[in-house]
């Protein structure tokens, strides 16, 4: 896509200083800046870039004082790194606005959607299958039976979502990602055998959750694996059956929650964080990458190891854990001091 700094400009409400005819059809750091290239300046020690980028357009703030000649055409805002974030808003916006139903794909007779759908080439829809207004499904996806999916949703290319699995508006699922697989559900016998418990439960992704790459959420044993409105998951996460993630709460890449815990609202999960099973963790809850849990959390507490410890305690903890060897050397030497002296 090719813009001009005028409809640049009137996206941002900006002004244009230099040429109101420049186009560009790319985007660029401002010290990598070609011919073509749109690019913005906010922080100050990136300035001297500025009078030697290449880059046809940049984004600047109102109140930037130019100290000598530059080449780049401005647009000046009053915030230009929000300017520049709404404006990548508005290309992606852009970019995906597609619609229609690609051929060859399958939709189910008793499936239902809305407006200005667009359905990838080789994606399956089955059957009762309703899917709001706006949704984007791209190719290589796979909508089981009675699945419910909201206005404005976005399903990435390769994404699998089971059976009755319950998605809200406003949802980004990636590539790679399984939505309602079967929980680990298995009974030994005498023998030591395994027999699998049916899972006859489902998923429900509330409004405006994203779900990273390669992520799996499985379906509730009975009931329902629920991820709250707002909830941000990156990728390659695994989340069992029957777990619960409260509103807003984040959790980075790796990171393993067994069966039936709780997650609380406004958490923060760093990456390879594992959590035991049938556990609740309360609200606002901090947790540093590769920490393991494995008892209940309450509110507000910030945890690291494993097994996790209060955050200030593992610290003061960790000064002696790498003093460790010193520390036993000296309590040998000391032994053997009083020893000799007996």
């Amino acid at each position: 896509m090719i813009f001009t700094a005028t409809q640049i400009a009137g996206i941002l409400d900006g002004e244009v200083e230099g040429d109101e005819t420049v186009e560009v059809s790319k985007l660029a750091k401002i010290e990598e800046g070609t011919k073509g290239s749109l690019t913005f300046l906010s922080n100050p020690k990136y300035t001297q870039f500025i009078y030697s980028t290449d880059a046809s357009i940049t984004i600047v703030d109102k109140t930037f004082e130019a100290e000598s000649d530059i080449k780049t055409t401005l647009i000046r805002v009053e915030d230009a790194y929000k300017a520049f974030s709404q404006l990548l808003e508005y290309y992606n916006m852009v970019k995906m606005n597609k619609t229609g139903i690609e051929q060859p794909s399958f939709i189910s007779t008793t499936a239902d959607y809305g407006d200005d759908l667009y359905f990838g080439a080789f994606s399956y829809m089955g059957e009762s299958v309703k899917i709001g207004s706006n949704a984007k499904i791209y190719p290589n996806v796979y909508i089981g039976d009675n699945v419910t999916i909201g206005d404005n949703v976005v399903v990435f290319s390769g994404a699998k979502i089971y059976s009755e699995t319950i998605i809200g508006d406003g949802c980004v699922i990636h590539s790679g990602v399984i939505v309602g697989a079967d929980g680990f559900g298995f009974t030994p016998n005498e023998k030591g055998e395994y027999s699998k418990v049916p899972q006859t439960g489902n998923v429900i992704i509330e409004d405006h959750v994203d779900v990273g790459a390669g992520t799996t959420i499985d379906r509730a044993t009975l009931g329902s694996t629920i991820i709250r409105r707002g909830v941000k998951l990156d990728n390659q996460i695994q989340i069992a059956h029957n777990v619960e993630i409260g509103e807003h709460t984040a959790i980075a890449a790796q990171t393993g929650i067994a069966g039936s815990t709780k997650i609380g609202k406004y958490c923060l999960i760093g990456g390879q964080v594992g959590i035991a099973g049938h556990l609740t963790i309360g609200n606002n809850v901090r947790i540093q990458a590769q920490s393991g849990i494995g008892r209940n959390i309450k509110d507000g507490e910030a945890i690291q190891g494993s097994p996790a410890l209060g955050y200030s305690d593992y610290n003061k903890s960790y000064v002696h854990f790498k003093n460790l060897p010193k520390i036993v050397d000296r309590v040998y030497k000391l032994e053997k001091k009083i020893n000799n002296n007996e």
